[in-house]
């Protein structure tokens, strides 16, 4: 059975960066595209980047392009997302998902496995 887990979240400075790692395991994450959602405190869970089951195409909340960069490792069996310039805003539990949807790459319906999220903190 597939899953698919996130990590590398913590306590960073703004500014600073941090990579988050979505690990799966089950079958070859190439089977599926992959896509990092975020939701933070009393907030609706928000879009952040994604990234199609071959890695040659990836998608960007347009208010974070430049900032965050989505890429995939397939012989790790992970997909990593890389921040950068962090802010305080960025503050948020980071998911990640993997499904093969037939719509947006951005609407969270299209992704069938979702991971534990991982707590981003960002503080000023």
């Amino acid at each position: 059975r597939f899953s698919c887990r996130a990590s590398g979240g913590g306590l960073a400075q703004a500014g600073t960066s941090l990579r988050l790692s979505c690990a799966a395991s089950g079958r070859p994450i190439n089977n599926y595209a992959v896509g990092w959602f975020r939701q933070a405190p009393g907030k609706d869970q928000e879009f952040v980047a994604a990234i199609n089951w071959s890695g040659e195409h990836t998608f960007y909340a347009d208010s974070l392009k430049g900032r965050f960069t989505i890429s995939k490792d397939n012989a790790k069996n992970t997909v990593y997302l890389a921040m950068s310039s962090l802010k305080p805003e960025d503050t948020a539990l980071y998911y990640c998902a993997a499904g093969n949807p037939r719509g947006d790459y951005n609407d969270y319906s299209g992704y069938d496995y979702w991971g534990k999220g991982t707590q981003v903190t960002v503080s000023s």
